[in-house]
């Protein structure tokens, strides 16, 4: 009986951990993705966008696998805007690739709102 209970409590505290690490990796790739995101939002260049934009979907990404409900939600529809961005950046279209970025922007940071409120 004294095994069975401590391997319960075993698998209770790995699952504790487990979603305490999920936090933490949501946290710092969505984080990471904002900065990335609003650095391509204020671009001088098409280019600055693209390289902006791509490193903030592949966090964008990241943290969308962990996320749930309306984060995730957040977090793929930015993913959505910031493909939008790198395309239009890459035909020149600097204007849009901004808006998108500034579409993206708003996305991630209602996904960083929702993870802080469930803390």
């Amino acid at each position: 009986m004294k095994q069975i209970a401590l391997v319960l409590c075993a698998l209770l505290l790995c699952t504790n951990v487990s979603f305490a690490l999920d936090k933490i990796i949501f946290k710092d790739d969505s984080s990471v993705a904002l900065d990335h995101a609003k650095n391509a939002a204020a671009a001088a260049n098409a280019s600055e966008v693209v390289h902006h934009a791509a490193a903030a979907l592949d966090h964008t990404l990241n943290a969308s696998i962990t996320a749930k409900g309306v984060a995730k939600n957040h977090l793929n529809e930015g993913a959505k805007e910031l493909q939008k961005a790198i395309d239009q950046a890459t035909l020149g279209k600097y204007n849009s690739s901004i808006s998108y970025s500034q579409a993206a922007v708003v996305h991630i940071t209602a996904a960083n709102a929702v993870l802080e409120s469930s803390h």
